[in-house]
């Protein structure tokens, strides 16, 4: 009888001490809890696109202002040419403006751009320069000169050593339908001149009531304009680049 009890008693040690190694085993297995597990289904579903989007606006690049608001707020632009300048600034300076059209020193023209812009010129002339012309312009030999005259209005052109192009050098003005790019025509008073073109100064006493001439050169003495004053108005323009 008691061989018989201490087998069966080691028999129930063996299986408590297996149920034990189990449950331990269940223990820690089991994930330990985490912040994510204790968010609600409604937190957890939200998305998260919406601050992106926000920073995206945030950092979008501003938009380029348009040519209408950057002339609303400088000074007053300069007219274009109607003829290609090329870039050169000083060119627009140097020009005049008629109807729909502005013309300047070193276009390149020819008889029908000219009189599509200006109308029928009232007379043409050619010169081609030599040596026993009498007018001393050794530099010039061989190139020619053409001259077309309108109605208060005369321009030089000079053949660009090829012979086949020729371009502005000379424009005098003598009528105040043609007007400067600065809105400046003949008639205008000494003072209106003054402050149209500040840069400019009078060559010499510049006294009111006697003759003078007003000089503008934007960049150099080559190129230039120049206003002549009598009575202290404005009786004629002269737009020149120099060729001796």
């Amino acid at each position: 009888m008691g061989t018989f009890k201490k087998p069966a008693a080691l028999l129930l040690s063996a299986v408590l001490l297996m149920t034990l190694l189990t449950g331990c085993q269940s223990d820690s297995a089991a994930p330990a809890p985490t912040a994510a597990s204790t968010e609600t289904p409604e937190a957890s579903a939200t998305p998260a696109a919406e601050p992106v989007a926000t920073e995206a606006v945030a950092t979008a690049a501003p938009a380029e202002p348009t040519p209408a608001a950057s002339a609303a707020g400088g000074s007053e632009a300069i007219k274009e040419g109607t003829i290609e300048k090329e870039g050169n600034v000083i060119l627009k300076e140097l020009a005049f403006v008629y109807k729909d059209h502005t013309i300047a020193l070193s276009d390149i023209v020819d008889d029908a751009k000219l009189e599509s812009m200006l109308g029928k010129a009232t007379a043409k002339k050619s010169h081609t320069y030599s040596l026993d012309d009498g007018k001393n312009m050794d530099t010039l030999i061989g190139r020619t000169e053409k001259t077309y005259t309108f109605p208060g209005l005369e321009i030089k052109t000079l053949d660009a050593s090829d012979g086949k192009q020729f371009f502005i050098f000379s424009i005098k003005i003598t009528d105040p339908k043609y007007t400067t790019v600065r809105n400046v025509k003949v008639g205008d008073s000494l003072d209106t001149l003054k402050k149209a073109y500040p840069e400019g100064k009078l060559t010499g006493d510049g006294a009111p009531e006697e003759e003078d001439d007003y000089r503008f050169a934007p960049s150099n003495y080559v190129d230039y304009m120049l206003f002549h004053v009598k009575g202290a108005k404005i009786e004629s323009i002269s737009i020149s680049t120099l060729m001796d």
